[in-house]
């Protein structure tokens, strides 16, 4: 996706824990603006940054004015989260405001951050790759197979480009921490994790709807990422079980 002046990127989301690692190290490649229900943690961010529900329509629509991108992180992420009371608004009906308001504004990327749990229904010793469909456990995984189809449906039907990133499990892995294999074989480092949305945000990616795979190069990995390197130039920098000293 090539132009002259930065791409104009909304990010949602953007005090979150990816969020935050995103416009630290990105802030200046993209001319973001910040959203998030609580801007507290913005307060120190170098560029714009504005609140926002992700539930109000009208606040999406807002938004989304004069963007290139939206980087739509924002959500409940937790895998025990209850559907009436934590999911509903945030995964359900913002993730569908979101894509409505992009769409409106004539915004031709969107990325959105799904999640592995979209596709934990598999067994473990079953590597998943990009062209499988979602199989979620759990009704916060069902909230992200969800958005995933809100995804592939917009970019179906108004011609956008729609990336779904099956983000696995961000995390500061350390020589002699104990984790279990499953959340190695999940291990996405922060850098890496930066890397994959801002190539998802830049690459040259036709329009249409595609699925990308956020680990990083372990040694054995829950998700391949084979397609990922592909589409968006992915180069993963990381390895978890090195990183553990496995």
């Amino acid at each position: 996706m090539t132009q002259a002046s930065p791409l104009r990127v909304l990010v949602t989301g953007a005090a979150g824990v990816i969020g935050t690692v995103f416009w630290k190290r990105r802030h200046g490649e993209f001319s973001l603006r910040l959203a998030d229900l609580h801007t507290d943690g913005l307060a120190p961010a170098p560029c714009p940054s504005i609140p926002l529900d992700v539930g109000d329509y009208a606040a999406c629509l807002a938004a989304c004015a004069d963007i290139d991108v939206v980087l739509h992180l924002a959500g409940v992420p937790h895998a025990s989260a209850d559907f009436d009371t934590q999911l509903l608004q945030p995964n359900i009906i913002g993730t569908h405001n979101i894509f409505r308001a992009a769409q409106a504004q004539g915004v031709k990327r969107v990325v959105f951050a799904s999640s592995a749990q979209a596709i934990e229904g598999y067994p473990l010793d079953v590597q998943v790759h990009e062209h499988m469909p979602a199989r979620p456990a759990n009704m916060y995984g069902a909230s992200k197979a969800f958005g995933e189809g809100v995804a592939s449906a917009f970019a179906h039907q108004h011609g956008m480009t729609a990336i779904a990133v099956r983000i696995a499990n961000v995390a500061r892995f350390e020589h002699g921490q104990q984790h279990s294999a499953r959340d190695i074989a999940a291990f996405i480092s922060e850098r890496d994790v930066v890397q994959l949305l801002a190539r998802c945000i830049s690459a040259d990616v036709p329009p249409g709807y595609h699925v990308v795979h956020g680990v990083s190069d372990n040694r054995y990995k829950r998700l391949s990422i084979a397609a990922t390197r592909q589409l968006v130039g992915y180069a993963p920098q990381d390895d978890g079980f090195t990183l553990l000293g496995l």
